[in-house]
Order: C-alpha cells, then sequence, then structure tokens
C-alpha cells in the first residue's frame, strides 16, 4: 500500500502523476476529484477558498467548515489508500496525512519561463495576462497551505524530493519518483500502518460530528490511538460532552471514548512515561491552571540523533583500521553497508499514562513516534492551539552529557518551527510551578520592599529638603537620585507582585 503525494509547482506535474500511478499500477486521484467529492459531501469549498484569500472574513464559522474540511479530504485520502494504494496531485496532500511514515511527498517544479508559456497557450492570453495568472495562482496556494496547515508552502523541509522538469521528460521525472517510491523508506511498516488506521478513525470520528445536527457548530478536536478516541472541546461547547458518546458509538473499531473540556493543549514529549513521577504531577498541574489537555508524544530516537556525535571517533577508528589492513579497501573499496538497528516502537507506559490522564480530565491523545526529528515535526498539528511544549526524559541510552547537549539541540530546532515555548523539564519548574526557591526570593525582595520604605518614612525630612534644594548641584543630584530609585523599586515590587501571582496561580 504506496502513498505518494504530489505537490504541483507546473501544469506538466498533473502527467508526471498519472505517468507514476500507470507504472506502479496505483490509483491515481486529483485535488480537483477531492474537491468535487468535498462539494457532494456538502461543504462550502468556494467560500473556504474564498476567505483564505481575504483573511479579514475568515469567521469562526468558516474556521468550523474549515475542520469538517480537513476530516472529510482526510478519509477519503485515507480510504483511498488503504484500499490498495494512492498517487494523488494537488495542492499539499501529505500534510493530510501526519505522522504516517511510509508517504512520499513529492514537489514537481519548472521555471517561470515554461509555466507562463503553458499559460499562454493553454488560455490563450498575452504575456502580461499570463505572468499575472501565473503570481496569482502561486499566491494562492501559499494562503491556502498557510491558512489551512500553518506552514510555508515553499519550505523543502515539507518534501522528501522536488523533481525539476526543465531538463528533464515527463516519462523520465516518473521513472525517477518510480524508482524512489520504491525505496524500503517509503514501504508499508507495521507502525505506519497503525498510523494510517488511528488517522482514518480519528477523521471518520470528527465527520460524524460535522455531520450531526447537534454537534456540527462545536469545536472539537479529536484524535484516535488504537481504538481510543479522545476529543477536546471548549468551555462554551461542554453541552456536546454527553453527545459525543452516543455520536462516536456507531463508529466501527472503537474500544473506548474518551470526552475532555479544555481551553488549550499542552504537548509532552518523552521516552518513557511514568505515573509516579515528578514531571507527570507538574505538567497535571500546568494544565489545571490553564483548564489545559495533555496531549502526549513518546519519542523513540533514531540513529540519526547521534551520528554527529560519534563521527569523529568513528573517522579515526576506520583510518586507523584500514592503515592496519589495507585489504578493505581492495576489497570493497572502502563502502561498507550499513547495518541499521531496527527501532522498537513498543509502548513504553504511554497507554497507562493516558488512563491516567482520562480520569483526571486532562487527556489530549497521545501517540509513538519512532525515528528522527524529521518524524517528530511531522506527527505535530500545526493547527492545534499549543500553549507550551514539554521536552522531558528522551535519549536515555546515552550519557548524561550527551543526553543534555542531544535535548537542547532538539529544543532549539522545535524552537524554529513550533509557534509556542518549548521547555524542558528544568525550566518547566522555574518558569511555571512555584518552588521554595520562589519562596525565598519573594520574601528577601519583600524585605528590602519593607527596608526602603521603613528608610523613605524614618527620614522624610532629609529627603524632601534634599529633592527642594534649589542650587546648581541639587539640580543635577536630585533627578539622577530618582531616576536611580524608582526603577530598582519597580524592579523589587514586580517581582514580588510576579512571585505572587505564580503563588496563587495566575502568572
Amino acid at each position: 500500500m504506496q502513498i505518494i503525494c504530489i505537490s504541483r509547482g507546473t501544469s506538466r506535474a498533473k502527467k508526471v502523476a498519472e505517468r507514476l500511478a500507470g507504472e506502479l499500477g496505483l490509483s491515481c486521484l486529483s485535488r480537483e476529484e477531492l474537491v468535487e467529492a468535498a462539494i457532494q459531501e456538502g461543504i462550502q469549498v468556494s467560500k473556504l477558498e474564498t476567505a483564505m484569500i481575504k483573511p479579514q472574513i475568515f469567521t469562526e464559522r468558516l474556521a468550523l467548515e474549515r475542520e469538517y474540511y480537513r476530516a472529510f479530504t482526510t478519509l477519503y485520502l485515507c480510504e483511498r489508500a488503504m484500499a490498495g494504494g494512492l498517487v494523488y496531485h494537488g495542492r499539499t496532500g501529505h500534510l493530510l496525512l501526519p505522522g504516517i511514515s511510509h508517504v512520499l511527498r513529492a514537489r514537481v517544479v519548472e521555471d517561470e519561463n515554461s509555466r507562463i508559456k503553458d499559460a499562454m497557450n493553454q488560455l490563450g492570453v498575452d504575456l502580461t495576462r499570463a505572468r499575472r495568472y501565473i503570481n496569482n495562482v502561486d499566491e494562492d496556494m501559499r494562503r491556502w497551505v498557510h491558512s489551512m496547515y500553518g506552514v510555508p508552502w515553499e519550505d523543502a523541509a515539507h518534501y522528501d524530493i522536488i523533481l525539476n522538469l526543465n531538463q528533464m521528460s515527463l516519462k523520465n521525472g516518473a521513472d525517477a519518483l518510480t524508482h524512489v517510491a520504491q525505496l524500503p523508506d517509503f514501504q508499508m511498516t507495521p507502525v505506519s500502518t497503525k498510523a494510517i488506521e488511528d488517522l482514518r478513525l480519528g477523521a471518520k470520528a470528527r465527520l460524524f460530528l460535522a455531520r450531526d445536527d447537534r454537534t456540527k457548530r462545536a469545536n472539537v478536536k479529536v484524535r484516535a490511538d488504537d481504538g481510543i478516541i479522545t476529543a477536546t472541546y471548549l468551555p462554551h461547547d461542554a453541552g456536546v460532552k454527553d453527545i459525543i458518546p452516543e455520536i462516536f458509538a456507531r463508529l466501527e473499531g472503537v474500544r473506548e471514548i474518551r470526552a475532555t473540556m479544555a481551553t488549550t493543549n499542552i504537548l509532552w514529549i518523552q521516552e518513557a512515561f511514568e505515573r509516579g513521577a515528578e514531571t507527570f504531577r507538574q505538567v497535571v498541574q500546568i494544565a489545571t491552571k490553564w483548564n489545559a489537555a495533555v496531549e502526549l508524544l513518546q519519542l523513540i530516537p533514531g540513529n540519526e540523533y547521534w551520528i554527529e556525535e560519534q563521527q569523529s571517533g568513528a573517522s579515526e577508528t576506520a583510518e586507523a583500521t584500514m592503515t592496519q589492513n589495507p585489504s578493505i579497501l581492495e576489497n570493497n573499496g572502502g563502502i561498507e553497508d550499513d547495518d541499521e538497528e531496527e527501532l522498537s516502537c513498543e509502548d513504553r507506559g504511554l497507554k497507562s499514562m493516558l488512563e491516567e490522564l482520562a480520569k483526571l480530565g486532562r487527556s489530549g491523545g497521545g501517540k509513538v513516534v519512532c525515528g528522527g526529528v524529521d518524524r517528530i515535526l511531522h506527527s505535530i498539528d500545526q493547527t492545534a492551539a499549543y500553549s507550551l511544549v514539554v521536552i522531558g526524559d528522551i535519549f536515555l541510552a546515552k550519557g548524561h552529557a550527551s543526553r543534555m547537549r542531544m535535548a537542547r539541540q532538539l529544543q532549539s530546532y522545535l524552537s524554529d518551527h513550533v509557534k509556542a515555548p518549548i521547555v524542558n523539564v528544568e525550566e518547566l519548574k522555574t518558569q511555571y510551578l512555584f518552588s521554595k526557591r520562589d519562596l525565598l526570593r519573594m520574601l528577601g525582595y519583600f524585605g528590602l520592599v519593607v527596608l526602603s520604605f521603613a528608610l523613605v518614612f524614618a527620614n522624610q525630612e532629609p529627603i524632601l529638603k534634599f529633592l527642594s534644594e534649589t542650587g546648581t548641584k541639587a539640580k543635577f543630584l536630585s533627578p539622577i537620585a530618582v531616576f536611580l530609585f524608582v526603577p530598582i523599586f519597580a524592579y523589587l515590587y514586580g517581582n514580588i507582585a510576579k512571585s505572587l501571582m505564580k503563588l496563587i496561580k495566575m502568572e
């Protein structure tokens, strides 16, 4: 069951997709067919398109229509792919399939002059109008992708391969993609099979809510994991709490239904979860303060995280080995097969942690991600409203120094790609939780403020006399004294207020 999504950067990408589907024996689906199916479903796609181009008219009702569209198109793609594989060509169909590792994400492009020439021939317009048409198409696509998925369309990091047809025929372009699609990286695995089944079930559940008159106006986020459906809704939609289980009961393959009321989400990334751990208590405490749902991401790191760490040592070892045994170079030319370690993506406390969060009414669903940092980014829903991302204990197989360094690298990378504060466990304590250290600091600042008041009130006459002097020297010293004292006092008082707000959970 292969899945290939082609982002069309030229009109000729359609022919490449059709040739590719023919060579691989897969069904071919265009964006036009997908949109037509959505229109038949009753989704107002034309209004969505207009709202993407003119964001100022994007209303809450259209935001719900967007969720309806995403659920329908995700389910449509999943079912077509599960029926025997799929080649899809459109804008960015792969963004509808997050977390499915064997999806080949391709973009087919061509230079602007070739695109303008094609537009002139197809539309029968002059050079100026053809160029304007191409620019408008690109801008509309850019706005659509950003509004629908929250990512830049042109970012090469969202594609596995970019194919330029300037000096390549359609046949050779399709052949190139055929060879790439047959690589082991893009073959179905048990993990990716489970991912697409979970995605399909979650999309179908969200579609059921959109079709029901009682819940179609409710803003509900739905996730599925191994038959467990987690629905997160806002406080003003609390009336749907008892309706959601009734609707989901009609779905096949559902083992359990969890409904959580939350105003935002906290993403917690960790390699193994333990219910009695201190980090669990801290995350739940913050989630309770913010009325947030906690989404879990169990990370099983791949080798790509620590290749750089071992590179220098490995190169020295390899050089010494080849010097001592030159026959190695003669036998294989210095190239040896890589022994790839197969990652074990078993549950490491994820399900039990989700059950505990469900009891507390804070479950936002969870998933297991095996591999590198690109897999993490691909599995994160960029449209979700995350208020905080917590990086817990990861890279447990490494030494302390290496573990800390790689965790900082991951934190830095996610900070560049996720629109939310990214913190580690230590920062979680210092920035969001009231500790003994905060208490001592607050008492210290309070003591300094009291001392300042005492000194001012005990020396009112000298201070007033100093400020009211009219001499040349006093005219300079008085403003300087006030200029220095006021910011210092404001700093002390502000830190007391900040610590107090954190203490009463109103930071």
